[in-house]
């Protein structure tokens, strides 16, 4: 039986799984800058994890994983989504603070104890930021969702997921109502916020607000 992972080598393949699905390639500088790291000990950490054969890494076009590493990066994401969850829905955790609680978590948890998660939660799909679960198989179901930042007015639709990268956003989204499952309709748009009714309600947020904010539109008609 193979000895168990560490923490830094599941979390370095959640950040590789993490950054490849924004952008093409994962390169050493942009892991580094996810894991708050030198640029070196990324380095090194992706040569550990080549000998274990969990990525491939080619010099200038960037590191990708291997179906292995694959598995594990979505086996700890799946931890991680039905914890935030859980710790919503039946702790009464904040929004802001699951991420964090499972991050903590994630990697301690048994399969057992996964499993009993999934069952107690009703075998969910998505996670309460609105991102998709990973079936127990690895797959995981697209997220077509559209940047609110980059709607035009009129446009309108249900939030489907936000960011959770980042506590504070959270906090302000939470504040503003913009959470998954709200009815969201463009007003006017400027260079640094855009206009918005929320539920009924006007709201001006700022554009890195709307940048954590996806939606599934469902119309597009101009605003009168």
């Amino acid at each position: 039986m193979p000895a168990p992972l560490s923490q830094a080598v599941e979390d370095y393949l959640k950040a590789i799984y993490a950054l490849a699905q924004r952008e093409q390639p994962v390169t050493t500088t942009r892991l580094a800058q996810e894991m708050h790291v030198a640029p070196a000990s990324a380095t090194n950490m992706i040569k550990r994890l080549a000998r274990l054969r969990l990525v491939r890494h080619t010099p200038y076009r960037g590191v990708e994983l291997t179906d292995a590493g694959q598995k594990i990066a979505l086996e700890v994401i799946r931890h991680h989504r039905l914890l935030e969850l859980y710790l919503s829905r039946h702790l009464g955790v904040s929004l802001d603070r699951v991420h964090g609680e499972a991050d903590r978590l994630e990697h301690v948890i048994s399969e057992d104890l996964e499993e009993r998660i999934a069952v107690a939660l009703g075998e969910p799909s998505l996670d309460p930021h609105g991102d998709p679960i990973p079936t127990r198989e690895g797959a995981v179901a697209a997220t077509p969702a559209r940047p609110l930042s980059a709607t035009a007015p009129g446009q309108r639709g249900v939030i489907a997921r936000v960011s959770d990268r980042d506590a504070k956003v959270v906090r302000e989204l939470a504040a503003a109502g913009l959470l998954p499952g709200a009815f969201v309709e463009v007003v006017s748009t400027r260079a640094r916020s855009l206009d918005v009714r929320v539920e009924g309600q006007r709201r001006r947020i700022d554009a890195a607000l709307a940048r954590a904010i996806y939606v599934n539109l469902e119309e597009e008609t101009p605003v009168a």
